[in-house]
């Protein structure tokens, strides 16, 4: 073998790649980075409803696209983040999880007051969930904002045959309720549940002007700073006569 062909090829291969592929990197370098499109709206949005009957779920299904079957109770709250567009906007949901527990309610009833949308979930198939909606109105009425979108649920339509709560039933409670729709859904089939949430959305940013300044924005919406593994510590809850 030529000693002298078998150093040439090594050159080839090594010794010239360095002079070769700066350039290319240092155009690499000097690329500079498109900057995200930065949120028209940050909205906060509450789930809640007694124990057990799929908030989590349905949290999950819409921020992540997935779903469990033994999911873990809620301790306290809990939240995801999701960047959704409608009508032209783009807007950041900050999507808070509470707790069914009664014991949770001094801790969870600080996040009603942020909240610009509310969906109320109740279980099809049991029928103290659905008798707790009162409980639930009664703390909107005192923590939240008047005017705060609601949203009733009946969740876990995938149990249809174990059905106790009527589709009939759930429209005439949230028709006794002022400017409270209604929707039956089921995180386990993923049947209605980006409509509930994006329906929620369109409703509340319809009612915003959408010439909104920045100072005004940064005045009616959340601003999302915490990281997701620290809740905001947030002021007591303003308390108000019914």
């Amino acid at each position: 073998m030529d000693h002298r062909y078998d150093i040439a090829r090594r050159a080839a291969a090594g010794g010239g790649g360095s002079g070769n592929s700066s350039p290319a990197l240092g155009a690499q370098s000097r690329r500079r980075k498109v900057p995200p499109r930065p949120a028209d709206f940050k909205l906060q949005i509450i789930i809640i409803g007694a124990r057990g009957v799929g908030k989590t779920s349905l949290m999950e299904r819409f921020t992540d696209d997935t779903f469990c079957e033994a999911c873990k109770s809620t301790v306290g709250v809990d939240f995801k983040i999701k960047t959704v567009e409608l009508r032209g906007k783009k807007i950041r949901l900050q999507i808070w999880d509470t707790a069914g527990q009664e014991r949770f309610n001094s801790i969870t009833s600080a996040y009603y007051r942020g909240a610009k949308g509310i969906v109320i979930v109740y279980d099809i198939t049991k029928q103290e969930t659905f008798e707790d909606l009162a409980k639930w109105m009664k703390m909107i009425d005192k923590y939240a904002s008047e005017e705060a979108e609601l949203l009733l649920v009946g969740n876990k339509l995938d149990c249809e045959s174990d059905r106790v709560i009527s589709k009939q039933q759930g429209e005439r409670f949230a028709s006794r309720i002022s400017g409270m729709r209604f929707c039956e859904s089921s995180a386990k089939d993923n049947f209605n549940v980006d409509e509930i949430f994006l329906k929620l959305v369109d409703d509340i940013i319809s009612k915003m002007p959408l010439e909104m300044s920045n100072n005004e924005l940064s005045n009616s919406v959340l601003s999302l700073q915490p990281e997701p593994d620290v809740p905001p510590e947030l002021p007591p809850p303003r308390m108000r006569c019914c």
